[in-house]
């Protein structure tokens, strides 16, 4: 192990008994200060995006894979430690831990591209302790480069929200100038957008937020609108970010005929019964989004930073974190809610 950890314990987060989030899931822990094995990070965290999947894990829609597991997988941090065999990182860079923590790496989808669904992968903030710490352990070869001239806060959504709004955004199969929906509009959808228009899209947004409403058209929609309600032209593709099976068949309505809807969520309350003709019919496409590939993460940093993407952010000091999930869970979070350390 090389480099010294800054503190001699861990305080942060963890799911105790998942329900309600009025119940109070998230219980204060700290434990021992956890030393890096062979080929992981020891991050001093400096910031930890909190994502719709933590309030789903903390509430019990995702069944827990280990007990009282810290959630938080958008982490931005100082590497403190490296383990043996790490190449790439030292003590003092700035790295980023995300929602893949890890894959077999040899199965036929790994093997094909498709890491996201290797029947063996794990998640950060799932199966191994996240980020809602002051410190986490992080895969070298799942962690992510970081520019250290940007705010670390501004980061942190960018690893999760961002990258798997990407991945929802090439998944909806939005052709060149095309016309796209998105309904729900939170901490992932804010980031898809701004992918979208700047490579000529016109956006439509449809959220039962009022605020998330305003943001949209600051960011350059061409519509807003209710989360039921209809958008003013047919839709060649459409991304579902809320978690409500009753919009699908609404937003598969929208569609123009051949186009394509991405249910972007991990969870999704039940579908109602689709009418053949009505919401499928005309070669109308249904997908789902399935975590993300490294390829997607390493893409989408750099289209980031390419368009210079602008990141709203809602901040709360660790300490705060159960009432960060709890404005979430009430919609809130203009943004993305980010937890800081200290």
């Amino acid at each position: 192990m090389v480099g010294v950890p800054a503190s001699e314990a861990l305080t942060g987060w963890a799911v105790g008994s998942p329900g309600p989030i009025g119940d109070g899931p998230l219980v204060r822990v700290r434990r021992a200060m956890p030393s890096p094995g062979s080929g992981e990070l020891l991050l001093t965290v400096e910031a930890c995006g909190v994502c719709r999947t933590d309030l789903h894990l903390a509430e019990g829609d995702l069944r827990p894979h280990r007990a009282s597991t810290v959630p938080g997988h958008e982490i931005v941090g100082r590497v403190a430690a490296v383990g043996e065999s790490v190449t790439g990182f030292r003590a003092g860079d700035r790295a980023g831990g995300a929602w893949l923590r890890s894959t077999c790496g040899h199965c036929r989808y790994c093997r094909a591209g498709r890491e996201n669904l290797c029947p063996a992968s794990l998640y950060t903030g799932w199966d191994a302790d996240g980020g809602f710490a002051d410190i986490a352990l992080v895969p070298a070869d799942y962690a992510y480069r970081l520019p250290e001239d940007q705010d670390a806060a501004q980061l942190a959504p960018l690893l999760c929200a961002g990258i798997i709004g990407y991945r929802a955004l090439r998944r909806s199969a939005l052709p060149p100038g095309g016309r796209l929906g998105i309904y729900g509009f939170g901490a992932s959808a804010h980031l898809a957008a701004q992918v979208a228009l700047s490579e000529g899209a016109i956006v439509h947004v449809l959220t039962r937020s009022a605020r998330a409403r305003e943001l949209a058209l600051d960011l350059g929609a061409s519509s807003v609108g209710g989360a039921y309600g209809h958008p003013p032209e047919p839709l060649d593709s459409a991304i579902l970010f809320a978690p409500v099976g009753d919009l699908v068949p609404v937003a598969l309505e929208a569609l123009d005929r051949s186009g394509t809807l991405a249910v972007a969520g991990i969870h999704l309350t039940d579908i109602p019964v689709l009418n053949y003709r009505r919401h499928l019919f005309e070669e109308r496409n249904l997908r789902s989004v399935t975590s993300n590939t490294r390829q997607d993460g390493r893409d989408f940093l750099d289209t980031a930073a390419r368009i210079g993407m602008q990141v709203t952010v809602s901040p709360y000091p660790l300490s705060r974190a159960d009432q960060a999930l709890t404005d979430l869970a009430a919609d809130r979070v203009s943004g993305a809610a980010v937890l800081v350390p200290g």
